[in-house]
C-alpha cells in the first residue's frame, strides 16, 4: 500500500511539473515554435535540446538587461521578466527535453 501510494505521488509530482513547465513554455512557442524548432524572427539559433545550464544562463541574462544576442534583448527581458529562478530552471529543463 505504501509504494502505491509513493508511486502516485511521484507521478502526480511528475506530472505536474511538466504541465506547468509546458505552461511556462507557452509564452516561448510563439517565436520558438511548439517544439523548439523555429528561428525566433528568423535570426535566432534553434533552441530545441539546449543545455539547460547554457539555457539558465541566457534566460537569466535576458531577464538582468544583460544579454542583446541577436538584437532580441529587449523582447526577451519582457519576456523573461516574470519568471522566478525556479520558473527558469524549469524552463531551461523542459527545453533540453525538446527533440531536436
Amino acid at each position: 500500500m505504501k509504494k502505491t501510494i509513493l508511486t502516485l505521488l511521484i507521478t502526480l509530482t511528475t506530472n505536474s511539473i511538466a504541465t506547468d513547465s509546458q505552461s511556462l513554455y507557452k509564452n516561448c512557442a510563439g517565436c520558438h515554435g511548439d517544439k523548439g524548432e523555429t528561428s525566433a524572427l528568423l535570426v535566432s539559433a534553434l533552441i530545441a535540446g539546449q543545455d539547460a545550464n547554457k539555457t539558465i544562463l541566457q534566460l537569466t541574462a535576458y531577464k538582468n538587461g544583460e544579454l542583446n544576442k541577436y538584437g532580441l534583448g529587449n523582447i526577451m527581458k519582457m519576456q523573461v521578466a516574470t519568471l522566478s529562478e525556479d520558473d527558469i530552471a524549469d524552463l531551461a529543463e523542459y527545453i533540453a527535453s525538446l527533440k531536436k
